[in-house]
């Protein structure tokens, strides 16, 4: 019987020695995917790249968590395996989780419940005990659910035990996280921009910051003593990204949970979450929580503005004509003053140049993209929360993922794509609750144009899946 080795390098990397070439190549092809549209890429156009992506390599390293979709195939072969762990040993015994962990504390002002004792709702409780019983596990939990104060919660227990880190996609998310953080008592520093705090017990940061760091070198200082790494919006970040830092400079850290809204539906992506923090072991959609009252109730309205007059040979071009003609985006500013009449109005819009041109066609709206500076961004949001009419336009970028506007009552998308995460994280800036709010409109507009009217079947699909109502209506100007 030959004779193997599993070398289990930390708390991600694992690596086979003494596999023969044929047996490695057939490990290396069992985890290889199609990377979709790589055939438009110029690398696989030229010949350069075949578009497919494997999580083992030839020589045999690979992941541990992906260590039971390879085992079987090396004792098929006949092996026998040995295991050389190189792992430090750790053990973790979590308190009992309560919904009163926090109540010696208060809700902070612009919270709905402002002013009243903090009291974890029942389905928190359960996400925080699911993640204490998978220590290398992902969460998908839907927008407005609380992720910060669970995040909160989780970096509480694993405190005892060493530093955490977490990660957030955004600037916007790194303050609104460090203002709950700091409400809740904790010792913590951001890691983003110009703020570089070294030394907190916690630390926020954004994945590119961290990425930044990783290039200068400096990042093993950074990461010294963490033994956890909470990763909120798991879904916005790019695969190899994802790996390279939770396989590279983070691969030590024994305890790494994420959560998202939505898990990708693409199979290499969602393999990414797996390999870097590990299996999905709960949901808890935004239908539950509806019933509960804890989020809003919705309404989407799909608003299909007939533009056959027109047509177009390719995407670009369509696209081009549908975000940025001065007679179409009139007609739908005149659609966007009709609906603010029933509160504040969010529009979500993909480019800048569309933006800028509602901008004149609302007159007293406000404009925010990734040019607007991030305390500028806080105080139109903030803003928000006292106004009753107010429009704001923004782009998907900077708004479609993670910001805290309540008393959002109108959400306008504006030719949302197919992309079923960013259309689902865009119905998610509507659906918090206020103290005024249990209800908002969704209006998602689009084109009869052949690649939008592609799209929105799409995005129809999604709603149905979500237990979204909807309807279409066909306007015509």
């Amino acid at each position: 019987m030959p004779e193997a080795t599993l070398i289990v390098l930390d708390q991600c990397n694992v690596k086979f020695q003494g596999l023969d070439p044929d047996l490695r190549h057939r490990l290396h092809h069992e985890l290889k995917y199609v990377i979709p549209n790589a055939k438009h890429m110029p690398s696989v156009k030229l010949g350069r790249w075949d578009g497919t992506v494997s999580f083992c390599s030839i020589g045999g390293a690979t992941y541990f968590n992906l260590l039971d979709r390879l085992l079987p195939l090396i004792d098929a072969a006949g092996y026998d395996l040995r295991l050389d762990d190189r792992r430090s040993p750790h053990c973790f015994v979590f308190p009992a989780v309560t919904e009163t962990m926090f109540a010696d504390r208060c809700w902070p002002s612009g919270h709905p419940q402002a002013g009243e004792p903090i009291v974890l709702r029942d389905y928190q409780v359960e996400a925080i005990r699911t993640f204490t019983n998978n220590l290398q596990s992902v969460q998908q939990i839907v927008t407005g659910a609380g992720k910060t104060i669970l995040a909160a919660a989780l970096s509480c227990l694993a405190e005892p035990y060493g530093r955490t880190i977490i990660i957030v996609p955004s600037k916007n998310l790194v303050t609104q996280t460090e203002e709950d953080y700091r409400n809740l008592g904790l010792d913590v520093g951001v890691l983003y921009g110009d703020r570089k705090e070294w030394g907190h017990r916690h630390s926020i940061c954004t994945w590119q910051s961290l990425a930044s760091l990783s290039k200068q070198e400096t990042i093993d200082e950074f990461v010294k003593d963490v033994v956890c790494v909470i990763n909120d919006e798991v879904h916005t970040v790019k695969g190899k990204m994802l790996r390279d830092l939770l396989s590279g400079p983070l691969a030590q850290a024994p305890i790494r949970w994420g959560v998202t809204g939505t898990i990708p539906k693409e199979e290499h992506e969602a393999i990414c979450l797996l390999v870097a923090i590990g299996p999905v072991v709960g949901e808890l959609n935004a239908a539950e929580l509806q019933e509960k009252g804890v989020l809003a109730n919705c309404q989407i309205e799909v608003m299909q503005l007939q533009d056959d007059h027109v047509a177009f040979i390719d995407y670009d071009s369509e696209h081009d004509f549908l975000v940025t003609d001065q007679t179409r985006l009139r007609q739908i500013a005149q659609l966007v003053q009709q609906w603010s009449a029933s509160g504040n109005t969010l529009v979500l819009v993909d480019r800048i140049e569309t933006g800028e041109i509602f901008g004149k066609l609302l007159p007293d709206s406000t404009f925010i993209c990734g040019d607007t500076k991030i305390k500028n961004r806080q105080a139109e949001y903030k803003a928000i929360q006292f106004a009753d009419q107010k429009i704001t336009v923004a782009t998907y970028g900077v708004a479609a993922v993670g910001i805290n506007i309540p008393r959002i009552f109108n959400l306008v998308l504006l030719e949302a794509g197919k992309s079923f995460i960013r259309t689902l994280q865009s119905i998610g800036r509507g659906l918090r609750r206020a103290q005024d709010k249990d209800h908002v409109n969704i209006y998602d507009v689009c084109s009869s144009l052949k690649f939008s009217r592609s799209h929105i079947t799409k995005r129809r699909a999604f709603y149905n899946e979500q237990g979204y109502s909807h309807h279409t209506t066909k306007v015509t100007y």
